[in-house]
């Protein structure tokens, strides 16, 4: 298998096809199941800080285990808010805001996948959320009013995007004055080679698409937010990523000695790490 080289189009093309078949199937992990050698979706979850009263929140079939943290958690949501959820895939974060927003607040998720909007509008159904919506959209382009919700959440979704400096506007322009986002992202902590790097495999499996974790933050203060600061900061290398099958997935020959596809892993488990964010917008923002 020959590595990809990344495109704007290709690279959403892969993530439509990739999150489509996850949505139609059920799974876990941020990228081919294959990539990734994913485990349980409520053992996914766990692993970057759901509890099991999370869990048991949110309807059947919301929770693929796609995420590299727990946003909700950190957001302090208070009732009556509205909160936007960016790349909401099944609806697992959402159903979970919406609980803390209560009926008098409001949820929107946004995601560009249609089989994914399919699902969550099903499970929403099912649970009976009337408080929650989602919405067909690219997260660079966001279906949202201007200044019209209080809190941004995201789970392992930025990193896909190949515009992440107009995420941030589209971000910091659907925000109130005064209002926060809080997402949890995969960043770098040095750089890949530049093979993986191009590798749209790579960018699936959420990897070659990371920022540099000083950029991202410079990018969010860049797009006018202040008071940007990591909450959380957990080196993959202790996820249950196998990394030796994405590298197999990436294009490596996957008849390497078994101490080589060992040091490649390394470089992996290394350079990438799980991060959860705040930012601002400020009060005065218009």
């Amino acid at each position: 298998m020959k590595i990809k080289p990344t495109t704007e189009k290709s690279i959403k093309d892969e993530i439509r096809n990739n999150y489509g078949a996850i949505a139609r199937t059920g799974g876990s992990c941020c990228g081919p199941a294959s990539s990734c050698g994913c485990s349980p979706a409520s053992e996914a979850s766990k692993n970057v800080g759901y509890s099991q009263d999370d869990l048991s929140a949110a309807p059947d079939g919301a929770n693929l285990g796609l995420g590299c943290g727990n946003p909700v958690a950190i957001a302090s949501l208070r009732n009556g808010e509205t909160v936007l959820d960016l790349g909401s895939g099944g609806g697992f974060d959402a159903f979970l805001a919406a609980k803390k927003v209560g009926s008098t607040g409001r949820v929107i998720g946004v995601d560009m996948t249609p089989e994914m909007i399919e699902r969550a509008t099903a499970n929403a159904k099912a649970g009976r959320y009337s408080n929650v919506e989602f919405r067909l959209g690219e997260i660079e382009n966001l279906p949202v009013d201007d200044n019209s919700v209080d809190v941004i959440i995201s789970n392992c979704v930025i990193n896909l995007s190949s515009d992440k400096s107009r995420v941030f506007a589209e971000a910091f322009r659907v925000l109130k004055p005064g209002g926060r986002l809080m997402v949890s992202d995969t960043v770098m902590t040095r750089p890949i080679p530049e093979s993986i790097r191009k590798s749209v495999a790579a960018y699936i499996g959420c990897v070659s698409g990371a920022l540099m974790k000083d950029e991202y933050l410079s990018m969010l203060r860049a797009a006018g937010f202040v008071k940007t600061e990591i909450l959380k900061d957990a080196p993959l290398k202790d996820s249950t990523i196998d990394f030796v099958s994405l590298i197999k997935e990436l294009g490596f020959p996957v008849d390497k000695k078994p101490e080589e596809l060992a040091g490649i892993s390394a470089v992996f488990k290394e350079s990438i790490s799980s991060i959860t964010v705040s930012a601002f917008k400020k009060s005065d923002a218009r």
